[in-house]
C-alpha cells in the first residue's frame, strides 16, 4: 500500500541574489502620536496585535518566517501551518508629553525601541525574528509611541514604509468594524525578486566600487561606529529653498535630489578640508542607495530588499575646486548608471563573491571578504538615502496621523538622511524637508556658505 506524501506547506524564496547578505541589520524608527483630548481606548494595544497578526498572516506571511542558510543560498522561508508572529510588548511610563517626545528627539532606542537580538544571518541563528514592536504608554494618557524594528534583508525602506502603511489601514479599518476579514490595503505587496538574466547584456562591463574587498578580520556583517565621536546635526529645508534648488536642478537636468546630494557633498567635502588642509589629495566619497524596481520593472511594491548602492569618488581637492553644476552632474552619473544591465551585474558580482567567501571558510583560508565602501574609513564621505516618498505619514491607525516620525540616529561618519516632515508632499514641497546629518564632533556645519543657508534646528 503506498499514499501519498502530504503537500508541503512551506514556501521559500531566494534573497541570495541581492545586497541581503550585506545588510544583515535590524533598522528602527520611532512614531509619536499625540491624545489631545485624552480619550480612551488611545491605541488598544489588543487592536495593535490583532491587527498586526492579521496583516502578516493574511498579506505578508514571510514577516512571520525565517532566514534560512545553506551552502551558498540564503532563504526566507515560510510556513502557512506555523507563524512566528511578530512580538509586540507594551510599557506604560509615568512621564508627560514633552519629556516622551525629547526621549523621542534624543533617539532614545534604549528606552522606546524593542531590543533585537544580533542580526546576523548564518545556521546557529536561524531564529531571526523579522519584525518587532514595543508600544510606549504615558499615564497621564497624553500620547503613544510606536517603536519599531525590522530586519533590512528582508525589507528595504521602500518596503517597510509600504508595511507600516498597510499595517496602519487594516487596523484602522478593524477599528471601525472589528469582524472584518478583508482588507483594502493601499500597497498590496508581491514578494520574491524576480530573476533579471534577461537584463544582461554580455558586451557590457562594470566596475563596482560601491563595495570595497577587506581583511576578513575588518569585515563586519553589522556595522560598527568608528574611533570618532560623531554627533547629529538636522538641517531644515525651507519651501521657498525647495523651490529655489528645483530650479537650479531643471536649468543643470538633473533632479532635485541629485542637486541636494551635491550641495551636501561639496558643503562637506570643503569643512574637511579646511579642517585638515593635508587630506587634499586623498579621497571624497558620495555614496547613495538607489530602488530598482522601476528600472527592472517590477512592482513598486515588491516586499524585498533590492535595494543597490552606486557610489562616485574624486580627490577632496577636486570636489573643492569642481563648481556646483559639476558635482550634481557626477552624482546624477553615478544614479543614472543603475540600469537593468548594471543591476544584473551587482547582482552577479555580489553572488560570486559570496561563493568565494565561503569556499575561503570551508578550506580555512584568510581571504577577503566584502564590505559597502560607505562602511570603510575614508577621509570625506557624503553617504546619502533619501526617504522624502515614503508613506511615512500615512500610518494613521484609526487615531491620527504622527505628530512626529524619527529616524535611526546613524553614528557613521558621513552618512546623511533626507526626511519629510509632517505636511510634506514630494509633488508639491508645501512643507519644509530636514537633512540628519552625522560628522565627527569637530565639524560645524554652519561653517560651510552652501550649508549655512540652511536652518540648523536644535535636537
Amino acid at each position: 500500500m503506498t499514499t501519498d506524501a502530504p503537500e508541503s506547506t512551506e514556501t521559500r524564496y531566494s534573497i541570495s541574489n541581492n545586497v541581503s547578505y550585506l545588510y544583515q541589520v535590524y533598522c528602527s524608527y520611532m512614531l509619536v502620536y499625540k491624545n489631545d483630548t485624552k480619550a480612551d481606548g488611545f491605541f488598544d494595544p489588543e487592536l495593535l496585535k490583532k491587527s498586526l497578526n492579521i496583516l502578516v498572516r493574511q498579506y505578508y506571511k514571510p514577516v512571520a518566517g525565517w532566514f534560512q542558510v545553506s551552502g551558498e543560498d540564503i532563504d526566507v522561508v515560510f510556513d502557512s501551518n506555523k507563524f512566528n508572529d511578530p512580538p509586540i510588548t507594551t510599557q506604560t511610563l509615568d512621564i508627560d508629553y514633552e519629556t516622551v517626545s525629547r526621549h523621542v528627539y534624543d533617539s532614545n532606542i534604549e528606552l522606546l525601541v524593542p531590543a533585537a537580538p544580533s542580526g546576523v544571518i548564518k545556521p546557529e541563528n536561524p531564529n531571526i525574528p523579522m519584525f518587532l514592536v514595543k508600544a510606549t504608554y504615558l499615564e497621564s494618557n497624553e500620547a503613544v509611541v510606536l517603536g519599531v524594528t525590522y530586519h533590512h534583508s528582508l525589507m528595504d525602506g521602500t518596503a517597510f514604509w509600504m508595511f507600516m502603511a498597510n499595517w496602519s489601514a487594516l487596523c484602522k479599518q478593524l477599528h471601525g468594524q472589528s469582524n472584518l476579514t478583508e482588507f483594502d490595503l493601499p500597497y498590496p505587496p508581491t514578494f520574491g525578486f524576480p530573476d533579471i538574466g534577461h537584463l544582461h547584456d554580455p558586451s557590457k562591463t562594470f566596475e563596482h566600487p560601491e563595495y570595497s574587498l577587506v581583511d576578513a578580520d575588518q569585515c563586519f556583517k553589522e556595522f560598527q561606529p568608528g574611533a570618532e565621536n560623531i554627533v547629529e546635526t538636522i538641517l531644515e529645508v525651507s519651501v521657498e529653498q525647495q523651490h529655489a534648488l528645483r530650479q537650479q536642478a531643471r536649468d543643470i537636468g538633473v533632479s532635485f535630489t541629485e542637486l541636494l546630494c551635491a550641495v551636501l557633498w561639496k558643503g562637506t567635502n570643503g569643512l574637511r578640508l579646511e579642517l585638515n588642509p593635508e587630506i587634499g589629495s586623498e579621497s571624497s566619497l558620495y555614496s547613495c542607495a538607489v530602488n530598482p524596481r522601476a528600472r527592472v520593472g517590477v512592482s513598486s511594491s515588491l516586499c524585498a530588499s533590492p535595494v543597490i548602492n552606486t557610489s562616485c569618488e574624486r580627490t577632496v581637492s577636486e570636489i573643492a575646486a569642481l563648481d556646483l553644476r559639476d558635482i550634481a552632474r557626477l552624482v546624477h552619473e553615478a544614479i543614472d548608471k543603475c540600469s537593468g544591465d548594471y543591476l544584473f551585474s551587482s547582482f552577479d558580482f555580489l553572488h560570486q563573491q559570496r561563493k568565494q567567501e565561503l569556499y575561503d571558510e570551508r578550506n580555512n583560508q584568510i581571504g577577503k571578504k566584502l564590505m559597502l565602501v560607505y562602511v570603510c574609513r575614508k577621509p570625506v564621505k557624503c553617504t546619502v538615502s533619501s526617504s522624502r516618498t515614503f508613506p511615512i505619514y500615512n500610518t494613521d491607525y484609526g487615531f491620527g496621523a504622527p505628530e512626529y516620525v524619527r529616524p535611526p540616529f546613524l553614528p557613521f561618519d558621513g552618512c546623511m538622511r533626507i526626511w519629510p516632515t509632517p505636511l510634506y508632499d514630494a509633488r508639491s514641497s508645501k512643507a519644509p524637508l530636514q537633512i540628519y546629518v552625522s560628522l565627527p564632533e569637530n565639524v560645524d556645519l554652519s561653517q560651510s556658505p552652501l550649508l549655512a543657508q540652511f536652518k540648523c534646528c536644535a535636537n
